[in-house]
């Protein structure tokens, strides 16, 4: 060992003077200062290095482990700030210059270069005339030439991002792609794979979801295309044109092979093949169909292959992208590879998919987080738990970083505030490996950690630091990490000046630079209010992260989570431990299959925590607020915090006070129902349907005795259905009524399912669309819940509740597809009244069931299917007609000539208008309830269909407008109290039927902001 490297440093003085030799020394405790100065930047959470981090501010009132007395130890000075004005300037710049004209770039270029050059001379001439100056003279010039020097600086690094920017945008808009994006055109394209094909999860939007898709990162290197252009080869059609380019591009894929085959667990996300196309999810390695072998070959595309595709070529949806076109082409065929991958990223793919086979024997949660915690695949997380890790603001955990990187380099380099001191530790310590070296091998490992883990934003700026923080340690030139993170910054983005757009980016650098500078102060407020020291580092770092890093995550979420700090907390326990055995299986697993499966089955106990954390932070009534989703409304929570951050200084002197901020904190995430009922008056305490507000799509209600109900149709979102669910305190559900097999109104099944106890599931006999079919019965069963099929005509009872089947009649059940199913008619599992009511209760119209003998002919697809009740509650008729159409409706009132009046109708297909008058002439509604999506593409309702509810007396009710109903009363007499009116809506009266009650005067409101 050298002696620089076994020099112990000399304790500081008091405030940071010069010490023995007249040399300026760091003010702070010797390892407070080498630990600033070691250790790789992190990532925004509450992690261990972020708390190693936080701790550099130094522990104080005990003498530290060499025994310095409590009074020796000093507070760390101020952060070196000098390079943050030049990176701000340079971030603004390359922002601006990515969308900004060529000319006009170059000539703001040319004036910040001329503002230089003469600020420069400024600064040159004070310093020159500082000798001849007085003491107090001289300090002045010199302060002002420091400033001008700053300046100088500032437009100097500004003017390089511009025009880097300028030419990376350039590059953009340069050959024929942008043309051929503006024709919409098709061409044949050759492309060099950038990125790991990843899915594209469809959204339901109207009765089936979009197809799956692949989006691909590419550079498009080739084009040949037709040029319309007059040629002398008459008859010869078009010439075709070939052009060499680099265009960067994204490339996206239509699994319509996957459509095709009615794979609805893909269609609606539930599983996906991963990046390379050795394994799916679930372990299945492909069929031998030509669709599924397409399909794997384009999801096992590595990064630097080079490939040839047909595809058309359209424009990008937004202004200002990183891609000058997006090219769209399906899975019909395979794609034409002209290349491989190079060795490099054939063995990074390797160790990649190394790892998803060896979490193929874990858990679900723990199979799909695992690959994504440590390299950062998530090709295999299921929709219902991204969207946990999104409403707890964990999503962090899933996109590799700073920490990941300090924790691998942990294990070569030691703890990093020892790693350039005599007792460093670490694998290279204990085999007396020399700092150079150690600094070298830790270059590799930093450089193989972004391949392996992909180039992303967060990759790279972690990188960044920790290649700045290597070279401290090798140099033997110990630097500050806000510095080195405002270098890495600066080096990005001249690099990659699109990193300047990228909000990952942003908050990446956010959260760093919180725990860098605020954190450090807000641990030594919380230690010197008595916090535990280690505590108090850890709370300090989450909360710091959170407190700059949410007025950005409110842009792009829209809401503020009230569960991220605790989550983050709690997360904590599993980070590490998950990481290293993580990456211990990902090194083992081309060398020792089997010990990698035993590491990864141990890396699943710590990741099944992170998931359980997530799952139950985001299962709580308050998870999260809704928020102004603008840069208005991020300012917004900005003052807010800042207000919040000044009182809690104030509160922290005050225990008690602390304590019932605490608890109404708690109050406010909980949510307990009796005092919601209370503040916002949802739900009525008599409620005896709900129409939820689940956007465009249906989800009903019916009340049937204390946490017990009877759901209708579960909407498209699992997250929205779930939580009206939750907000009416079911947690029973005797049996759940499908409709029909439309998205809009299955999709949302596994949020029904989601923690309540279900008795049976049933559904139309029709079985279309076959894959949505497929995905009802694959979920019912996967649940362990009886599935039967309805019969017009069966009648059922439970709790005060009663409903018979009107339609449809007995259909040809269509495609066969896996799944049991009992026919009806029969009691559902649960149902506490045990066998159907055949009895008409009193006072409602009888029906002869004559449905059976209904014209079959009249279905003639799936909305015409849909399964329609008359349920009576509490003296209320009440008649759902689920997505009928008018042909459908016309037979329906053939089958049964005595329907009506009802006291509510729950119109048809969203309010369209295919409606029968006949019908709403016979149905007399006293209410009309339309459950449809605000802005919905399709006009739902129409006006003509309203005009005519009207003309019958009927009071309209919808929940693009009202947002959830309840409906209300007894006897005849139907009230409805609706939970948010939207901003900008007006109701309009109804008329009053002679005899009864007017349904404007029945109506009450009870609104929630």
């Amino acid at each position: 060992m050298t002696g620089h490297e076994a020099r112990e440093p000399r304790p500081p003085r008091a405030h940071g003077g010069p010490a023995r030799g007249g040399l300026p020394t760091p003010s702070g405790p010797p390892r407070a200062v080498a630990r600033a100065h070691s250790a790789p930047a992190v990532e925004p959470r509450a992690s261990t290095t972020a708390a190693t981090t936080t701790a550099a501010a130094g522990r104080s009132g005990v003498a530290d482990r060499r025994g310095l007395p409590a009074g020796a130890r000093n507070v760390e000075g101020p952060a070196d700030l000098r390079l943050i004005p030049p990176v701000l300037a340079a971030w603004l710049a390359a922002a601006l210059a990515l969308e900004a004209d060529p000319m006009a770039v170059t000539a703001c270029c040319a004036g910040a270069l001329a503002a230089a050059a003469v600020l420069l001379g400024v600064a040159w001439r004070l310093g020159r005339r500082s000798g001849a100056l007085s003491r107090v003279g001289a300090a002045r010039a010199r302060r002002r030439a420091g400033s001008a020097t700053a300046v100088v600086i500032a437009l100097l690094c500004a003017t390089a991002t511009a025009a880097v920017a300028a030419l990376h945008a350039a590059d953009s808009h340069r050959g024929p792609i942008p043309k051929l994006a503006r024709d919409h055109a098709e061409a044949e394209v050759d492309l060099t794979v950038t990125g790991d094909p990843r899915l594209i999860r469809p959204r339901v939007r109207g009765p089936a979801p979009t197809p799956p898709a692949l989006a691909i990162d590419a550079v498009a290197t080739r084009v040949r295309a037709a040029e319309h252009t007059p040629t002398h080869r008459t008859g010869r059609g078009p010439a075709q044109r070939v052009v060499r380019t680099r265009t960067p591009v994204l490339l996206i894929v239509d699994l319509r092979g996957v459509a095709r085959a009615g794979e609805a667990s893909a269609a609606y996300g539930e599983a996906g093949a991963t990046s390379d196309g050795r394994s799916g999810p679930d372990g299945s390695r492909g069929s031998g169909e030509p669709s599924a072998t397409a399909n794997a070959r384009w999801r096992g595309l590595l990064p630097s292959t080079r490939l040839r595709v047909r595809a058309r070529v359209v424009p990008p949806t937004r202004d200002g992208d990183r891609v000058a076109a997006v090219l769209r082409t399906d899975d019909e065929r395979p794609p034409t590879v002209l290349a491989g991958p190079s060795d490099l990223q054939r063995t990074a793919g390797r160790l990649r998919a190394g790892l998803r086979d060896a979490s193929d024997g874990l858990s679900a949660d723990a199979r799909a987080l695992l690959p994504g915690l440590v390299v950062g695949d998530t090709s295999r997380v299921p929709p219902d738990l991204d969207e946990a890790f999104r409403a707890t603001d964990m999503t962090h955990l899933l996109a590799v970083s700073g920490s990941n990187l300090s924790i691998v380099l942990a294990l070569l380099v030691g703890p990093p505030h020892l790693a350039a001191r005599a007792e460093r530790r670490g694998l290279a310590a204990r085999l007396g490996v020399s700092l150079r070296l150690t600094a070298l091998l830790g270059g590799v490992l930093t450089l193989g950690f972004v391949v392996v883990c992909r180039p992303e934003p967060s990759v790279l700026r972690a990188a960044a630091c920790g290649l700045i923080t290597l070279i401290a340690i090798g140099t033997g030139r110990r630097r500050t990490l806000l510095p080195a993170l405002a270098a890495a910054v600066l080096a990005l983005l001249l690099y990659d000046p699109w990193l300047a757009r990228s909000y990952g980016f942003l908050l990446s650098v956010l959260a760093t630079g919180a725990l860098l500078t605020i954190a450090p102060r807000w641990s030594t407020a919380l230690r010197a209010r008595g916090v535990p020291g280690r505590l108090a580092e850890v709370l300090a770092a989450a909360a710091a992260a959170q407190a700059v890093c949410a007025p950005v995550v409110v842009v792009l979420a829209a809401r503020v989570s009230l569960v991220a700090i605790p989550c983050n907390l709690l997360a904590e326990l599993a980070i590490a431990p998950a990481t290293v055995l993580g990456f211990a299986a990902l090194a083992v697993e081309p060398l020792a299959p089997s010990l990698a499966v035993g590491l990864a089955w141990c890396a699943g106990w710590p990741v099944e925590w992170l998931a359980s954390v997530a799952r139950t932070g985001a299962g709580l009534p308050g998870a999260g607020v809704s928020w102004p989703g603008s840069w208005g409304g991020a300012l917004l929570l900005a003052g807010v915090t800042v207000v919040v951050v000044l009182l809690a200084r104030r509160a922290l002197r005050h225990p008690w006070l602390c304590a019932v901020c605490a608890l109404l904190l708690v109050v406010a995430v909980v949510r307990p129902a009796p005092l919601v009922r209370v503040i916002t008056g949802w739900p009525p305490p008599d409620w005896r349907m709900v129409a939820c507000d689940v956007g465009q799509g249906d989800a009903l209600v019916l009340a049937a005795g204390e946490g017990t109900a009877v759901v209708v149709d579960a909407g498209p979102d699992p997250g929205a259905v779930d939580r009206c669910l939750r907000d009416l305190g079911v947690v029973r559900i005797p049996l759940l009524v499908l409709t029909h097999f439309h998205a809009d109104h299955v999709a949302g099944l596994s949020g029904v399912l989601r923690g309540r106890a279900v008795g049976a599931v049933e559904t139309t006999s029709l079985r279309e669309p076959p894959g949505q079919a497929a995905f009802v019965r694959r979920a019912v069963s996967e649940a362990g819940v009886k599935h039967i099929e309805a019969v017009p005509g069966e009648r059922r009872r439970t709790s005060g509740l009663s409903w018979q089947v009107l339609w449809p009649p007995r259909v040809a059940a269509g495609p066969v597809v896996p799944g049991s199913v009992v026919p009806g008619p029969q009691a559902p599992t649960g149902d506490p009244s045990g066998a159907p009511d055949t009895t008409s209760p009193g006072g409602a119209p009888a029906f002869s069931d004559s449905a059976g003998t209904a014209d079959a002919s009249a279905v003639t697809g799936a909305n015409d299917a849909s399964v329609t009740l008359l349920v009576r509650t509490a003296g209320l008729t009440l008649l759902l007609l689920g997505d009928l159409e008018p042909t459908a409706q016309r037979a329906l009132l053939a089958a049964h000539p005595t329907l009506g009046p009802v006291d509510v109708l729950k119109v048809a297909h969203h309010g369209s208008a295919h409606q029968d008058h006949q019908l709403l002439r016979s149905l007399r509604p006293r209410l009309a309830l339309i459950s449809c999506g605000a802005d919905n593409p399709y006009g739902h309702p129409a006006p003509r269909t309203i005009a005519a509810l009207r003309e019958q007396g009927a009071r309209v009710l919808r929940t693009d407008v009202d947002g959830a109903v309840a409906i209300t009363g007894a006897g005849g007499a139907p009230k409805a109290s609706v939970r948010g009116r939207r901003r900008g809506s007006s109701s309009s009266p109804s008329r009053s039927r002679g005899g009864a009650d007017a349904p404007r005067a029945a109506l009450r409101r009870s609104r929630r902001s």
